[in-house]
């Protein structure tokens, strides 16, 4: 996979283009509607599999999004929903 973003040109704005470039904030009442896989995350699985990449199934890709901000999923009761939601 290190060899496979090597190649990329710019790999920030790769990943980012999945979400348009900004943070998707989701508004889940409850952790049960909280998806392991998106279509966005589909669309990067697929399009990291073709750039080289393995092991980037949906699910990984959208833990991916959740871990490094591009996508939001604290539920709307959360403590930390607030700050996160901006």
């Amino acid at each position: 996979n290190a060899q496979a973003c090597v190649k990329l040109d710019n790999p920030v704005e790769f990943l980012w283009s999945f979400v348009g470039g900004e943070q998707k904030v989701n508004h889940h009442k409850d952790r049960s509607e909280v998806p392991a896989i998106t279509p966005e995350a589909e669309a990067m699985s697929k399009a990291l599999k073709k750039a080289g990449f393995t092991f980037v199934g949906p699910t990984i890709c959208y833990a991916y999004m959740q871990s490094s901000g591009m996508v939001m999923d604290h539920t709307v009761d959360c403590d930390r929903y607030a700050v996160l939601a901006h």
